[in-house]
């Protein structure tokens, strides 16, 4: 629960990852391509609102696959404001929307192992200027609680490696917790996977 009239403390943000999307499936890079879940994402929408706990409030990105799955948790925890924010969308990857793995490592050799991007992929510095903006904002609207916010796993990627913490793969309905001070200071906590190896009874 919100805590109104304290300024000084800390809001805690779970990001996830949206669930698995057609080109999920496929094995195709996204980036802000609007795609939407498969039948297995919807299912894991829905098992992960069955372990999911109680939020101040729900946000989403505006891309179709983070929405439904935020508004698929939403309706089974009653919440029916939920916040959409374009912040929240995935990084914009220029030429390589819609490439595998194997098509990209084909004519960009090298690229993803060292991190680098095609000249008209969306910079880092980007991505974590809006994340970081869209975090605080709806850090301020539950000040002192908790809120959910379901977004895309390169952009979480992205902010975490800014942060300077351990970076790694994310599970669809995979994230983290960041925790926002009032003075907009963020911090990064830890990873996980709310229906891979998350412990049933471990508290959301």
């Amino acid at each position: 629960m919100s805590v109104r009239g304290e300024s000084n403390l800390k809001t805690r943000l779970l990001v996830l990852r949206h669930g698995q999307s057609e080109w999920n499936a496929l094995g195709r890079w996204q980036g802000q391509a609007d795609i939407a879940l498969t039948p297995e994402g919807i299912e894991q929408a829905r098992q992960a609102a069955k372990k999911i706990g109680k939020f101040d409030l729900i946000a989403a990105s505006s891309l179709q696959r983070a929405r439904h799955t935020a508004e698929i948790i939403a309706e089974k925890h009653g919440v029916n404001d939920l916040i959409i924010d374009d912040r929240l969308k995935e990084s914009f990857i220029g030429p390589w929307e819609g490439l595998t793995y194997e098509e990209i490592e084909s004519g960009w050799p090298g690229y993803l192992e060292s991190f680098k991007q095609p000249p008209d992929f969306e910079s880092n510095q980007n991505v974590v200027n809006r994340m970081t903006a869209a975090f605080v904002d709806i850090a301020a609207k539950c000040r002192g609680g908790q809120a959910l916010i379901i977004s895309h796993s390169g952009v979480i990627r992205t902010i975490r490696r800014e942060l300077k913490v351990v970076d790694a793969k994310l599970d669809n309905l995979g994230g983290c917790w960041f925790d926002v001070l009032p003075d907009g200071q963020i911090s990064a906590g830890r990873i996980i996977s709310v229906i891979g190896q998350l412990n049933s009874s471990e508290s959301l």
